[in-house]
């Protein structure tokens, strides 16, 4: 009973869904614009450092108390 009255909920759906009536499209106009794009040149530089204490260096090859293999 229960599977005919599921299969019966969704041909109502269904159905109601088709009977809608659709809207028309309304069209709309489109405006044709250029596209003006600035092109500028950075030059960027990468550093490097000189010094093993330098502070990016440091914070780039740390390491944990916990980073070491132990034997079993």
């Amino acid at each position: 009973m229960k599977t005919i009255a599921t299969i019966f909920f969704i041909f109502f759906i269904s159905f109601a869904a088709q009977a809608q009536e659709n809207t028309a499209e309304v069209k709309v106009e489109t405006i044709k614009k250029e596209v003006v794009t600035e092109t500028t040149k950075e030059n960027n530089v990468a550093r490097l450092y000189r010094f093993k204490n330098s502070r990016i260096k440091k914070e780039l090859s740390f390491k944990t108390a916990k980073n070491t293999a132990k034997l079993a």
